[in-house]
C-alpha cells in the first residue's frame, strides 16, 4: 500500500494512506542502505505488519528542515523583533532555488515599524517582487490561503518571526503555541518541536522548527550563482564570470549594482555566500 509520511516521533512513522493514518516502523535494512525516511516521503508499506517497505524516489530533499517532496516555501520574515535580515532571507531563497522549490515571502510585524522605516522596507520588498517573487503581508489571510491549493508548502523563517501566529490566523483550530521573543537576543523561542505535514486549504503544509543558521558549505559556487535569478538578465564579458574578483568593466552584474538595478544587499549576500568561511 502506498502512503506518505506526515509525522515522525522517535522511531515511529505516521503514514497517511488514503486518509487513514497508520503508525509504522521502518525496515532494519534501511540503515544498511543509508536510507533515512523523512516527513514528506512517499512510501510503500505493509499495512498488516505496519512496516515501511520502500521509500519512493524524491522530487527534492532538504536537510534542514529535514523534509522531502516540497513544491513551494513560505518564508516568514519579520520587520522587527527580530529585525529584518536580508542575509537570512537570501539564504532561504537560495536553498529553495537550488532545490527547485518556489520561494514565497510573507512579511510580519509591520505594525512595529515607523512610517519612515516602512518606506525603506517597501523599496526592498518591491525589489523582490520585481525579480519575480510573490510577497504577502501576514494580514492578507485570504490571499495566502489561495496559494496552498494542490501544493505542498513548507513554512520556514526566523525563529520568533511569527510562523505560529500566522498558522493561527489562517486556521484558529490549529492552536499553535506562540513563543515570546527575547529582547536581549532578538530571537524567539522554538515553538515547533518536530516536522509535521498537515492537510489544509486543499493542499499540504509543513511546519518546521525555526532556525537561524543554514549551512551552505556543500553547495557549489555555480549553484549559488544560478540561485540569484536576476543575474540571468545580464551578460558579462566572460561566460565564466563569478561577479566577484573581475573588474567592473568586465562584469555586468557589478555594473548593475552600481546603477541600482540590482539590490546592493543581494549582491553583498551573494559574495558572502561564495566565501566558504562566511557560510
Amino acid at each position: 500500500m502506498k502512503g506518505q509520511i506526515v509525522k515522525i516521533l522517535s522511531n515511529l512513522y505516521f503514514v497517511n494512506c488514503d486518509g487513514e493514518i497508520i503508525e509504522c516502523h521502518s525496515r532494519g535494512n534501511f540503515r544498511n542502505k543509508k536510507i533515512t525516511p523523512v516527513v514528506g516521503d512517499y512510501c510503500n508499506i505493509n499495512k498488516d505488519d505496519k512496516y515501511i517497505l520502500e521509500i519512493l524516489p524524491r522530487k527534492n530533499f532538504l536537510i534542514r528542515p529535514l523534509v522531502a517532496n516540497i513544491d513551494q516555501g513560505l518564508i516568514v520574515t519579520s520587520l522587527k523583533t527580530p529585525d529584518f535580515s536580508t542575509n537570512l532571507l537570501d539564504k532561504l531563497i537560495l536553498v529553495m532555488e537550488i532545490n527547485k522549490i518556489k520561494p514565497i515571502i510573507c512579511i510580519t510585524k509591520e505594525d512595529l515599524v515607523t512610517e519612515e522605516e516602512k518606506e525603506e522596507f517597501k523599496k526592498i520588498i518591491d525589489y523582490y517582487k520585481s525579480i519575480g517573487y510573490s510577497v504577502f503581508y501576514n494580514y492578507e489571510v485570504d490571499k495566502i490561503k489561495e496559494i496552498f491549493k494542490d501544493k505542498t508548502t513548507v513554512f520556514t523563517g526566523q525563529t520568533g518571526a511569527g510562523k505560529s501566529s500566522l498558522f493561527n490566523r489562517l486556521d484558529k483550530n490549529l492552536n499553535f503555541d506562540v513563543g515570546e521573543v527575547s529582547l536581549a537576543l532578538g530571537r524567539g523561542k522554538h515553538t515547533t518541536r518536530y516536522v509535521e505535514l498537515i492537510s489544509l486549504f486543499g493542499g499540504k503544509l509543513v511546519d518546521t522548527p525555526g532556525f537561524s543558521s543554514i549551512d551552505l558549505s556543500y553547495y557549489k559556487d555555480e549553484d549559488i550563482k544560478a540561485a540569484f535569478i536576476e543575474f540571468k538578465n545580464y551578460e558579462c564579458k566572460y561566460k565564466d564570470c563569478k561577479h566577484k574578483s573581475e573588474g567592473i568593466d568586465e562584469c555586468s552584474i557589478k555594473q548593475a549594482v552600481e546603477k541600482g538595478e540590482i539590490l546592493s544587499s543581494r549582491y553583498e549576500d551573494y559574495i558572502k555566500f561564495l566565501d566558504k568561511d562566511s557560510r
